[in-house]
């Protein structure tokens, strides 16, 4: 398959005819890039499973670009939900409906709900407005690597398997968006992202975080949203979290770092514009400031792939505080390491 690489994003047109005739399309999202199909296209649905070798019981996010387009797709829209739209949308923050009877199971993961969100990158949202349809799109990448934000390693990914590539800026959010059922009695955190817990207790007073955030969910347990089963997030590299005070972290990762080169690995770091120039390693990124957890955000699945582009075998990361975002970097993080943390 030739897959055309759009970079003029004014011209959307050739885009949305691919995708009302039921092919595949990769767009840039605030959030991470997206792979695109017509959400109520059952065969363009399964095409995105196949091109992303992803799992057909992980479901997908739909996206829309009014809130006119909800009505169809779901069941109601409980007091909780608009009250989070009012506030949030169009942004990070996917919502959990009663699917309707329009919505494809291949879409739900076999699930009576569904997951929409409605985006505010404007390229994104002129698809959806050309094309005329809800779009389901996961992360554009082969599924379980870590998520991409921006078009090269979407092109890297996925061309060749999917029908085009729009080239557009890179992610502002660098993480997926956060999910939050609202079919229950009270609104539930099924992923943390951009939009945090503390951002959504204050609008709505009160959330719970399910558990299944911080551990791998059971064989046989069917995942709620997007991210929560699989392997996700992860490098070719092994990964490693070294969790606590700061100077015993260090001193810690030093020791793995001189034993990991006895053993002829190449290692990598994933440290911070204040801890970078205390490792000795083959490969020392920065993420960003502690004192600034959105760019930590930003830059954090780029860094992870950039440790394949170096053959790394093995990376060490410090951990980040779980406080706003920062929930949604340890989520990804702790993903990609397969939960193998070290705690000093």
């Amino acid at each position: 398959m030739k897959t055309s690489i759009i970079t003029d994003t004014t011209a959307l047109l050739e885009a949305a005819n691919i995708l009302q005739q039921g092919g595949l399309v990769a767009s840039p999202t605030e959030t991470v890039y997206g792979l695109c199909a017509n959400a109520l296209n059952e065969n363009a649905v399964k095409n995105i499973y196949k091109a992303k070798g992803r799992p057909s019981d992980n479901p997908l996010i739909v996206h829309i670009a009014d809130l006119e387009m909800l009505s169809p797709l779901v069941e109601e829209v409980p007091p909780m939900a608009r009250t989070l739209m009012e506030h949030f949308w169009p942004g990070p923050l996917t919502l959990i409906f009663k699917a309707s009877s329009l919505v494809p199971k291949v879409v739900t993961g076999g699930l009576d709900t569904v997951a929409i969100r409605f985006p505010s990158h404007p390229i994104i949202q002129q698809l959806i407005k050309a094309s005329g349809l809800p779009l389901a799109a996961p992360s554009a990448n082969t599924s379980g690597k870590p998520s991409p934000t921006n078009a090269s390693r979407v092109i890297e990914d996925l061309e060749g398997k999917i029908d085009a590539i729009i080239v557009g800026d890179s992610s502002k959010y660098g993480v997926e968006s956060t999910v939050v059922d609202t079919t229950g009695e009270v609104a539930t955190i099924l992923r943390p992202g951009g939009i945090t817990a503390e951002m959504i207790e204050a609008v709505l007073g009160s959330v719970t975080i399910d558990p299944a955030i911080s551990h791998a969910l059971k064989e046989g347990e069917l995942p709620k949203a997007p991210g929560m089963k699989y392997i996700h997030y992860s490098p070719n590299a092994e990964v490693i979290i070294v969790d606590g005070e700061e100077s015993l972290v260090i001193s810690k990762m030093n020791e793995l770092i001189v034993s990991a080169h006895s053993q002829g690995k190449k290692v990598g770091v994933l440290a911070t514009d204040e801890t970078k120039e205390h490792f000795k390693a083959d490969l020392v990124i920065s993420a960003g400031t502690t004192k600034n957890l959105t760019t930590i955000a930003a830059h954090l699945f780029e860094a992870l792939r950039t440790f394949d582009d170096a053959d790394i075998d093995i990376v060490y990361s410090l951990a980040f505080p779980k406080k706003g975002i920062g929930n949604a970097i340890m989520n990804r993080l702790e993903k990609s390491a397969g939960y193998h943390i070290i705690k000093l």
